[in-house]
């Protein structure tokens, strides 16, 4: 349990009371009933701007009891970042459910997925047989730990005195009631376009979203600040940055 007693939060155990951690929240029924999925992107950002009761354990479960296209009602678990990460809980929850065709199983995690293109082949390494190639694998070695050093120092400055630089993606205000609103955005792909990117290039459909996702963040980040531009080529396919 976190407390705030003497405006420093500190960890002590507690009974938990289930009743404070389920919420079901009361949604109007006109703009669910019309569009169930901005319905529920409205409330989850809206609950970003709510910060959570320090006084109780910091995690919380919202049921919205409304169907969607895509489900009969929707779960909103509500976890402070100090408690566990997003994959851990993910898999927490899969290991937790129950197979829909059988009840009496669990839910199978998914398989792992088969990289086999290219890019994922390890290049087998030339054999040592001169004296040159032996010092250049020693030299690969001893960059190696100057960029751990250089990295384990930046590591403890930052959490010393360090800070990081201002960027688009920070709240304005070094205060922490400075909140801006935040809004989930999401677009729709055609799955069968995904297939085709993944098939071209021989990887897995979760290679190319994080690829669309990391080239969005790029084109928000550089066309807003100013400093670099991205531009996109017709002609060869690729992509170039310049001043």
């Amino acid at each position: 349990m976190n407390d705030c007693t003497g405006g420093k939060p500190r960890w002590k155990r507690t009974k938990v009371n289930v009743d404070d951690h389920i919420i079901v929240p009361r949604v109007d029924a006109t703009s669910a009933a019309a569009d169930p999925e901005k319905a529920v992107e409205d409330y989850m950002a809206a609950l970003t701007m709510v910060p959570m009761d320090r006084r109780r354990p910091l995690w919380e479960f919202h049921i919205l009891d409304f169907p969607t296209s895509k489900a009969a009602s929707t779960m909103v678990l509500r976890v402070h970042h100090s408690i566990g990460d997003g994959m851990s809980f993910m898999t927490l929850f899969v290991a937790s459910s129950s197979s829909t065709a059988d009840p009496s199983r669990q839910a199978a995690m998914p398989p792992p997925p088969k990289r086999t293109g290219a890019i994922y082949q390890r290049r087998p390494r030339p054999p040592v047989s001169s004296g040159k190639a032996l010092l250049g694998w020693f030299f690969s070695y001893l960059v190696l730990a100057w960029h751990t050093l250089v990295d384990s120092v930046l590591l403890l400055a930052t959490i010393l005195f360090l800070s990081d630089p201002r960027t688009l993606f920070m709240r304005v205000g070094s205060s922490r009631k400075a909140h801006r609103g935040k809004r989930f955005v999401h677009r729709s792909l055609r799955l069968d376009d995904v297939k085709l990117i993944k098939t071209v290039i021989n990887c897995t459909i979760n290679d190319v979203l994080v690829g669309v996702t990391s080239a969005a963040l790029s084109q928000y980040y550089f066309r807003n600040s100013g400093k670099w531009s991205v531009s996109l080529s017709d002609n060869d396919g690729g992509f170039y940055i310049q001043e």
